[in-house]
């Protein structure tokens, strides 16, 4: 395939799976490091946070102590008679606790919520930056709706793990902990009884992990899916192309299958864990039963326990049920959300192929507008390796300030030189220089500063008509803008709109013509200002009329200025200094318009077609 920016289309990729890019891309190992890096830039907080955990656990181990003091020493003392006042320092005392730490508690749950959701909104938006700096080739195999999805579904379904992971195991490992040492303190016995179905429970949670883990990850593709149809089918193209060919049906039982896909892996996963829970919760809900049967034996046969040391050891022990829960939640959370967060890593494992050299040169100014393409072989990364080169053996050269027209049928790299040229791509074989500098030695941001493009398909942003032209220059005044507008003969449509520049332009501009579109995207280039200028059918969209009066400003725009236009007319190139002609990757021909002619070959027959289709 030749031309056109590369094979690219709906069905010919799996591009969550990414797997040409994946083969070479690093495993997800030490994930769980990986994890508590994210958190490495809230050390501080961290740190107090863990603080607050450490207290609150504490605090939670006083209690059952205190209660058994009550018990004891203050409901039935050894004297037989209740001793009230210091009863009522025990009571006060377990309320004085608990106050504290549910002070503690909230004060706690408001910095892991902090940091958590911190640490999620950094991660999406060096997501956001990583995809940026991917080169043109990954978004042209990948779907739209695919990015989307892992920046909204996966990075927001690891948010409650980034919440409250740390804090939740922390708090509730210190608890079991603790309550466990206020056991051993109050029956060695008692407790070996309460913790002998430990191991079988965690060995539970395990299995129960791993299943949901693979069901998350099911999940997230099927959500990736989900998102991807959305995006190809409600953008405007998409609903154009289904009501052109009376296709909402279809269109609609591919989301509801899906759907009903996801329906079924959300119920499995909701209720993949809810025996196991269950099984734990009838366990750990009968141990005081079972130690108040062990303790009757206790005291019948040893006369070790008293009715306080009962008490005391339940409620301790009770105070194993809920942090132990949240330990195997939490545990399973981690296992489920292992593969979102293997999908999230897998996108930040992916290296950019055009990057910016580690000592980058710097542009002679004196020589900016010179081209020169030497041997260029290229081919799509997308295409195998049997494929034919789009490019092959391509070379020429463009003085500063030259008009250079490329010619030829669809398909004949037309499109891929003004690709490489800003370096979208890099070459297979060869060089490209700009102003005597291999672009890959240059930065790319300095390279594309001095490069406006005009896109054959003009992209508008959902936003006002002044926006989309500030889009090229943030910092433009009025003046600037509105100039640049009447260059390109745009100025007085816009002013016909009740709200002129003010005016949204709707999705992807369809409020306005192709024609219209087309003359904002030449003001955005215009307003740019830069010494090249880059047109791929830039009046493709246009009326005969409205073609001749803005090619005639283009003439006059780009006087000053390096051009490389590709042409579909080829009228519009017929006073371009060099006419490249393009056949299958290759120049087959160059000249001016009247040399070309003269030969009586491709370039004449292309001339001769056009002129028997009008």
């Amino acid at each position: 395939m030749h031309g056109g920016g590369g094979p690219m289309g709906r069905f010919n990729t799996d591009p969550d799976a990414l797997k040409a890019r994946n083969a070479s891309a690093p495993k997800i190992e030490n994930l769980l490091a990986r994890i508590l890096g994210l958190f490495a830039p809230h050390r501080a907080s961290l740190i107090l946070t863990t603080s607050l955990v450490l207290v609150g656990a504490g605090l939670s181990v006083l209690p059952p102590l205190l209660i058994q003091g009550a018990f004891n020493e203050g409901l039935f003392p050894a004297s037989g008679e209740p001793n009230l006042g210091l009863l009522t320092n025990f009571v006060f005392g377990m309320v004085g606790i608990w106050l504290l730490a549910a002070a503690i508690g909230v004060w706690q749950t408001f910095l892991t919520s902090t940091i958590g959701n911190k640490v999620m909104g950094s991660l999406r938006v060096r997501m956001f930056a990583h995809l940026q700096s991917m080169e043109l080739a990954f978004f042209t195999r990948t779907k739209t709706g695919a990015i989307q999805s892992r920046l909204q579904n996966d990075v927001g379904g690891v948010a409650g793990v980034l919440s409250n992971t740390i804090s939740s195991m922390l708090g509730s490992a210190v608890t079991v902990l603790a309550s466990f040492v206020a056991m051993l303190l109050l029956s060695w016995q008692l407790t070996i009884v309460a913790l002998i179905m430990l191991p079988l429970m965690v060995l539970l949670q395990r299995k129960v992990g791993q299943v949901r883990a693979k069901i998350a990850s099911k999940t997230q593709e099927s959500l990736s899916e989900m998102s991807s149809i959305t995006q190809e089918s409600l953008g405007v193209s998409g609903i154009l192309l289904a009501k052109s060919f009376g296709r909402q049906a279809s269109e609609i039982g591919r989301y509801e299958n899906e759907n009903k896909n996801q329906i079924g892996l959300q119920v499995r996963q909701t209720m993949s864990g809810q025996s196991f829970f269950a099984i734990v919760q009838v366990f750990m809900s009968s141990i005081p039963a079972v130690i108040y049967l062990c303790a009757g034996f206790l005291i019948l046969h040893q006369d070790v326990l008293t009715v306080g040391t009962v008490v005391a050891f339940t409620t301790a022990q009770s105070r194993l049920l809920f942090p132990m829960m949240n330990l195997l939640q939490v545990s399973l959370d981690l296992q489920t959300s292992q593969a979102l967060f293997a999908r999230i890593f897998e996108y930040f494992d992916l290296k950019p192929q055009v990057t910016d050299p580690q000592n980058p040169r710097h542009l002679d100014k004196a020589r900016l507008g010179e081209i020169k393409f030497q041997d260029v072989t290229f081919s799509y990364p997308e295409t195998g390796e049997d494929t034919e080169p789009t490019l092959t053996d391509v070379s020429f050269e463009v003085k500063p300030g030259q008009y250079v027209a490329l010619v030829g049928a669809s398909g004949s790299g037309k499109t891929t030189i003004s690709y490489l040229i800003p370096r979208f791509y890099d070459v297979t074989g060869g060089s490209i220089e700009f102003a005597g500098v291999d672009v890959r030695k240059l930065a790319q941001a300095e390279l594309i500063e001095q490069i406006g493009i005009v896109n054959q398909e003009t992209y508008l942003f959902y936003d006002t008509i002044r926006e989309n032209l500030a889009y090229a220059k943030p910092e433009a005044t009025q003046d600037e803008i509105e100039a640049a507008a009447k260059a390109a003969n745009i100025h007085d449509v816009i002013m016909s709109f009740p709200k002129g520049y003010e005016t949204m332009v709707g999705e992807r501009g369809y409020r306005l013509s192709g024609g219209e579109k087309q003359r904002i995207a030449i003001a955005r280039v215009l307003l740019k200002d830069p010494p090249v200028v880059i047109l791929d059918e830039a009046t493709s969209a246009m009326d005969t009329n409205s073609e001749r009066i803005v090619q005639a400003t283009l003439d006059a725009a780009t006087a000053n200025r390096t051009t490389i236009a590709i042409a579909h007319r080829l009228s519009t190139v017929v006073n371009a200094d060099v006419i490249l002609v393009l056949d299958k990757g290759r120049i087959v021909e160059r000249g001016t318009h009247a040399e070309l002619l003269a030969k009586g070959g491709a370039y004449s027959a292309l001339v001769s077609a056009q002129n028997t289709l009008h």
